[in-house]
């Protein structure tokens, strides 16, 4: 859905940029991904107040957060939605 405006960032709470690393090709995530390799003191997580992982955000086009920790068809209707809205 990126042709459609989705733009999807994995932030990452490793520690092992080499781990890390691996866990990326494994899983062969295409997206972007980014790390500060500071675990729980990733500012990325304290901005957004992450208390678990995986924790998911949606973000609208201004960096709203309008939607968080949404999984299966519940992410998926809310990303439509606001896809349709463009």
């Amino acid at each position: 859905m990126h042709s459609k405006g989705l733009n999807i960032i994995g932030v990452s709470l490793d520690k092992d940029k080499s781990k890390w690393k691996e866990a990326i090709a494994k899983d062969n995530l295409t997206w972007t991904q980014v790390s500060n390799l500071k675990f729980w003191e990733d500012p990325i997580a304290a901005q957004y107040k992450v208390q678990a992982i995986p924790a998911t955000f949606i973000l609208d086009a201004s960096g709203k957060v309008v939607a968080r920790d949404l999984r299966g068809p519940e992410l998926r209707a809310k990303i439509f939605e606001l896809l349709a809205k463009k």
